[in-house]
């Protein structure tokens, strides 16, 4: 009788098809309602045959992965995984991060970006750069002060309304009210976070979920103010004054004509993304300034033990209060470059999907590394364009990019690390 487990390298036979017969199973609770199910009006169509071969795919790859994790390889592979996923790391003393090399090259293929890409290319690289903002500010709440915020997209909405209504009732424009816009969303963090001062985990996320869709909401049914569900147009950029159309209103000049260049329709894009680049990196150099500063120390001091953190004696209310407030006045930035590039806003832009993907750029990247949160806002932004020819399925394939993320990267793309330091001659270690 052939023995199904052998092997003096640890190889079991056994194991790689339970793993397989497993994983099929699961493939077909998966797929079979969503790729075998096809609606055809009020009936439906059961495509076996595509729902077969996808199951055989994923029983073939988990064969060949069950085995692969078994060789000696494999095994290194795991481990590493395993151990990059256990808390901060401490770099070893006098350690040379390789960001200063990548951070020069990357702000050079960001100069050069806009010369040279479509319209389309450089929307698309405004909106990743606009989840940036968004990322690193839930990173400040949730990442590093540990305060679950669902209701995140609030403060975005309110910086994007901002605008718009600002221009339509009181003429103020995009440069006026880009520091308004952040001193109300800042203003509303505050609001928020008196009433939670003493919630926790989920009692603070339906708090703050609750909080959203209010903001939501008002929008929608204040119909003589926002407009309601139609929506209300937001004023383009200006750069001192001169616009980037065609033609300026009120017989102004238009940008090209002052500076006798010729007519691009890609001048306004090319604008939003040159000031949103330096926009994100001023965000970047204060939050990696923070982090490093006492108040940065007291926020993960609050995320992993708050009695801890009150014994030692800080005053977790300011704590709270202020990443709460310096999380709502990113959003709120980021909503007015939101307004200025749509020139439209509605809420329904506004949602909880929307929350929920910026928390989740938060989970995938790292909780409370910034790098992680980069690379994740433009992973999740670009991702659902290039698989636009996959459109029924994207939603499926983010959950389970977030599940595999969660079994094999459970800290992060990148997570938390920290610059050791040598200790002082005479102070015991």
């Amino acid at each position: 009788m052939t023995q199904l487990t052998a092997s003096h390298d640890g190889f079991s036979l056994k194991r790689c098809i339970l793993d397989t017969v497993f994983s099929g199973l699961v493939a077909l609770i998966l797929f079979g309602p969503i790729v075998g199910v096809v609606l055809d009006g009020y009936t439906f169509n059961f495509e076996g045959q595509r729902l077969v071969w996808i199951i055989a795919a994923v029983m073939v790859g988990r064969f060949i992965l069950s085995a692969f994790l078994m060789t000696s390889a494999g095994r290194r592979i795991a481990a590493r995984f395993e151990g990059d996923s256990a808390g901060v790391y401490v770099r070893p003393v006098g350690y040379k991060s390789r960001m200063r090399w990548i951070i020069p090259l990357l702000l050079a293929l960001a100069i050069c970006f806009p010369f040279v890409a479509t319209k389309y290319v450089l929307t698309v690289a405004i909106l990743g750069l606009i989840y940036v903002l968004l990322g690193l500010g839930l990173n400040i709440v949730v990442g590093l002060a540990g305060l679950l915020d669902l209701g995140y997209v609030a403060f975005y909405a309110i910086g994007a309304y901002g605008l718009a209504l600002g221009y339509q009732y009181l003429g103020l424009g995009f440069w006026s009210m880009l520091p308004l816009a952040a001193l109300m969303a800042a203003a509303a963090g505050a609001l928020l976070g008196f009433p939670v001062l003493r919630m926790h985990g989920d009692y603070l996320a339906i708090v703050t979920l609750g909080f959203g869709e209010i903001i939501r909401l008002v929008l929608n049914n204040w119909l003589s103010f926002t407009g309601g569900p139609n929506g209300i147009s937001a004023p383009p950029p200006t750069f001192f004054g001169l616009e980037f159309g065609r033609r300026a209103k009120d017989g102004g000049v238009p940008f090209h004509e002052f500076f006798h260049l010729t007519y691009n329709p890609n001048l306004k894009f090319i604008f939003i993304y040159a000031v949103l680049v330096v926009v994100v990196l001023m965000v970047l150099y204060i939050k990696h300034r923070l982090t490093r500063m006492p108040i940065g120390r007291a926020w993960e001091a609050l995320r992993e033990d708050e009695i801890a953190c009150r014994s030692l004696g800080l005053n977790h209310v300011l704590v709270k209060l202020s990443a709460f407030t310096l999380g709502a006045s990113t959003a709120g930035i980021a909503g007015v470059f939101f307004a200025t590039y749509q020139g439209f806003v509605n809420p329904t832009s506004f949602t909880f999907f929307e929350s929920a993907l910026i928390l989740a750029i938060v989970v995938l990247g790292g909780m409370g590394s910034t790098v992680g949160v980069v690379l994740a806002a433009f992973v999740l932004t670009v991702t659902p364009e290039l698989l636009r020819s996959f459109a029924e399925y994207r939603v499926l394939l983010f959950g389970v990019l977030m599940v595999v993320m969660m079994i094999w990267r459970p800290r992060g793309l990148i997570r938390i690390n920290r610059s050791g330091y040598a200790t002082r001659k005479g102070v015991a270690p």
